[in-house]
């Protein structure tokens, strides 16, 4: 069988895995059903609104700092914000999840200065780019992401994770290390400088590595939504399948940055992996600006949070939900039902 063949019966095997899994949605009892946060990504000051601390079904905040904000200069590690935040939350009975960003969607960097004038972490970001379909030439900027295949640059992050570890862990319920999803093209003319796909794959895994090893007791999270080098079920090299299965080997959850049941991206990509999960591996996914915003092919109505729970919890076995705040969908729909849950 040649390797196009055997990566094509690979993916089936893995979808087949996914379509049985719903199957199970008569098993699934309320001691599975996920824990629900809510993202409040930036708006960390949010965290104070009454609508949040005083739904029982709301178990805590997910809230976004950046490895230039936690480390403003090398060596220099200003976490102050971060454990008020956690201060605050564990006095009102929330947990706190973290999610460590190093990549943006704009022209903010989010690596600390050093990392971008040492010429041993080769300019610490690399320019990420997006294009419609094969057409390189129509490529534009789409923010940039710390240099996570360059070793040099990852032990950085690594570092901060231990320092942070040692601060919180075991006091926050969980960390999440940001989407794998880059675009540098397929040409290679985009590529920054010593990227290959494989050194992206051993980066993704070294950084999972360390975060495991610096928060032995809290959670830890990878959002493995998509790989560059390859888009299922066409192209597969095994690169998102080989960070699923490193996930479950070291002990470290999966999962990404939107819930969207209907779309094609997240059901030949991370949808079935997270569902074909080991047991033990714990899972979560965002919900995310303008997932509330599509619409269910089968009914030709906008997808609803009960909707999207129920595809969470039967089809995906979810542990964390992690809800955004995008009004108004936010106080219409996504606080009144996370309110008449039941016990």
């Amino acid at each position: 069988m040649n390797g196009k063949r055997t990566a094509l019966v690979a993916t089936f095997v893995v979808l087949l895995v996914f379509l049985v899994s719903g199957s199970r949605a008569h098993q699934v009892t309320d001691t599975a059903r996920p824990r629900n946060f809510i993202f409040f990504g930036t708006d960390r000051q949010r965290i104070s609104e009454t609508d949040f601390l005083e739904n029982e079904h709301i178990a805590g905040a997910q809230l976004k700092y950046t490895w230039r904000e936690l480390e403003p200069e090398r060596d220099r590690y200003e976490l102050q914000p971060l454990l008020d935040d956690l201060a605050f939350l564990e006095r009102r009975g929330k947990r706190l999840f973290v999610q460590l960003q190093d990549v943006s969607f704009s022209e903010d960097i989010l690596v600390p200065d050093y990392l971008q004038t040492d010429p041993a972490f080769g300019g610490g970001v690399a320019r990420k780019y997006e294009y419609e379909g094969d057409d390189e030439s129509r490529a534009h900027f789409e923010g940039w992401v710390a240099r996570r295949w360059d070793p040099a640059v990852h032990a950085r992050f690594i570092r901060l994770l231990e320092v942070l570890g040692r601060e919180v862990d075991g006091r926050i319920e969980g960390l999440n290390l940001a989407e794998t999803s880059i675009g540098f093209g397929e040409s290679g003319k985009l590529h920054p400088a010593a990227f290959t796909y494989e050194s992206y794959v051993e980066g993704i895994k070294a950084i999972m590595v360390g975060a495991r090893k610096a928060f032995p007791r809290s959670v830890v999270i990878q959002y493995a939504n998509f790989m560059p080098g390859e888009w299922l079920p066409w192209t597969d090299h095994g690169y998102l399948q080989a960070v699923y299965a490193w996930a479950d080997s070291i002990g470290v959850g999966v999962g990404g940055p939107d819930l969207l049941p209907h779309r094609k991206g997240q059901q030949h990509h991370s949808y079935p992996l997270i569902a074909a999960r080991g047991s033990k591996t714990p899972a979560g996914v965002a919900v995310q600006d303008g997932n509330l915003e599509e619409t269910n092919p089968g009914t030709g109505e906008r997808v609803t949070v009960a909707e999207l729970y129920r595809f969470a919890m039967e089809r995906l076995r979810l542990d964390y939900i992690f809800w955004g705040t995008q009004e108004p969908y936010y106080s219409e729909d996504i606080l009144p039902y996370l309110d008449g849950l039941g016990p």
